[in-house]
């Protein structure tokens, strides 16, 4: 009730930013006003990722239902990238059809339900949109997969318990990564007997494999000579002080930054200029532009695993800043044990096995991230039987997925 009176309050300030095209109203308009006329009068399962990070690891789970199943696949995102990723991934798919979510809009999600006959929604990770939610679950199964409740949302949904109790009950099963996660959810009102703890799918990622030639290639065209290649991956804003201080320390070493977000490369570009960094765009580099850098940054998306494939030093980022920590398995996967900072609430299950195992680091500062760099050079071979042993303890994801989906 409250969240349907918290939407007409600000249903009004939405139409005026529309109706100024402001960036924000060309964000609300791309969402709220959508052509679904391409939809089919079939049976659908519909797929709701937030953003990259959720069509990537989902990829394998939709493969394998368009493999094993008859249904076609409705992927629904909520940010552009995301988009963008998915169409790039499923493009060649006749069977799949992607769309922006349209922001829990109950006019939008009654026009799509009216036009497909869905067997399943599958919620990837804990998006949890209430008229989605209530108003799929009149017409199919709402299943929350890969589920996952971080230190930070367990504080905020708890503050709303008693809300979240009455909405779990349109939700037929709870599909949850870790042990911790399966209490959390109960805690915050899930029926216990709808709540199972089936792993991560993120072990089940397709990652691109690079050959020996490939990284060779890729260093040439990047620029690389005889430097270490040190990567800092997703990074984000607050963490390029750090990352230059501790790259000043290196020697023959390039420095690779691959922001989470492009759209910050003109503040990065700024960053450096202020400290005299000699830097090049990724989108710069060319056979004409050949000329040495200290700094690269890469400005196209869909690239932080190929340099991952090449880097001798991997930072994971979102880690010396309070947003909880991106991908560590990209840099695990290509066998770079991954520096880290304290921020580590959205990674908690990987991070505590990759400390466990000690094939990673959880820095605090400058002199620790450079004791770091000094113990990845001697242990990065030892620890690569590790890493394999790792991944294969923990794939199979999406088969448990799709066997426990096919018994509801």
């Amino acid at each position: 009730m409250l969240y349907d009176i918290l939407r007409t309050i600000l249903t009004p300030a939405i139409y005026i930013l529309m109706l100024f095209n402001t960036k924000k109203g060309k964000f609300f308009k791309k969402r709220l006003y959508q052509n679904f006329s391409i939809l089919k009068k079939e049976e659908y399962i519909w797929v709701h990722c937030s953003s990259v990070g959720e069509i990537n690891l989902s990829e394998i789970l939709i493969k394998k239902l368009l493999q094993e199943r008859k249904e076609r696949i409705l992927i629904t995102l909520f940010t552009d990238t995301g988009l963008e990723v998915a169409k790039s991934k499923f493009k060649n798919n006749d069977r799949v059809d992607i769309f922006y979510f349209p922001l829990d809009d109950k006019r939008n999600i009654k026009e799509i339900l009216s036009k497909i006959k869905l067997k399943y929604l599958l919620i990837i990770e804990t998006e949890i949109w209430p008229n989605l939610i209530k108003i799929a679950s009149k017409y199919a199964k709402v299943i929350m997969v890969n589920g996952r409740i971080s230190d930070r949302s367990f504080k905020r949904y708890y503050k709303i318990k008693g809300y979240l109790t009455k909405l779990f009950t349109y939700i037929s099963k709870f599909y949850m990564q870790t042990a911790e996660d399966s209490t959390r959810i109960i805690t915050l009102g899930a029926p216990k007997d709808k709540v199972e703890t089936l792993g991560n799918l993120k072990f089940d990622i397709e990652f691109p494999n690079y050959t020996l030639e490939d990284r060779k290639q890729f260093k040439e065209f990047l620029g690389i000579e005889n430097r270490k290649v040190f990567t800092a991956g997703s990074s984000r804003t607050g963490e390029y002080e750090i990352l230059l201080e501790v790259f000043k320390n290196l020697k023959d070493t390039i420095l690779i930054l691959v922001p989470r977000h492009i759209e910050k490369t003109s503040q990065i570009e700024e960053l450096l200029k202020k400290n005299n960094q000699k830097y090049k765009k990724y989108s710069e580099i060319n056979e004409k532009n050949i000329e040495k850098t200290d700094i690269i940054i890469i400005d196209t998306i869909g690239i932080l695993r190929k340099i991952y494939s090449i880097s001798d030093i991997a930072f994971v980022g979102g880690t010396f800043v309070n947003i909880g920590g991106h991908s560590l398995l990209e840099p695990l996967f290509y066998g770079k044990t991954p520096i880290f900072g304290p921020y580590i609430q959205n990674v908690k299950e990987i991070s505590q096995d990759i400390l466990k195992y000690e094939i990673g680091y959880k820095v605090q500062n400058v002199d620790e991230f450079l004791r770091a760099i000094s113990s990845v050079k001697k242990n990065q071979e030892n620890s690569q039987e590790i890493i394999k042993k790792l991944f294969k303890e923990n794939m199979k994801t999406a088969d448990k997925i799709i066997q426990k989906i096919e018994k509801i």
